[in-house]
């Protein structure tokens, strides 16, 4: 049963945008892309890392804010303006000893699908792309 899956779970794997945000970017004259985080996303997060679970996350993006805020939840693996998301992956697997097998992933658009595809367990928001809905 996939609720079963669920207690197996050690290590939580998360896209950025359209995932911990609403996918909406603010763009400021001088160039700042703002992106807005929901604060009990942001507890449930801290949460986590609070009761051992090990956090990771994967963003194409690339802003200081995402990991200013990222980190403050205590998150050590934030990685950002990650071309190849599967890439980045197998290397953490391989050099923290990331069981896969035990991971959940959460993603919302075209570039997480590989990656989605490594892990035991794939989820996504209610909005994400019909391609990310089918995994």
């Amino acid at each position: 049963m996939i609720l079963d899956r669920f207690s197996e779970v050690e290590t939580f794997i998360f896209d950025v945008d359209g995932v911990l945000t609403d996918g909406s970017v603010m763009a400021t004259d001088d160039g700042e892309m703002h992106r807005t985080f929901n604060i009990k996303d942001g507890f449930a997060l801290q949460f986590a890392v609070k009761a051992g679970y090990t956090i990771i996350i994967i963003s194409g993006g690339n802003s200081e804010g995402v990991r200013t805020r990222l980190k403050s939840l205590g998150i050590v693996h934030v990685h950002t303006a990650i071309a190849d998301k599967r890439a980045l992956l197998s290397k953490l697997e391989l050099e923290s000893g990331v069981d896969l097998s035990k991971s959940l992933y959460m993603g919302d658009d075209y570039p997480d699908i590989s990656v989605m595809n490594m892990c035991g367990i794939k989820t996504c928001p209610n909005d994400a792309a019909w391609e990310i809905q089918d995994k």
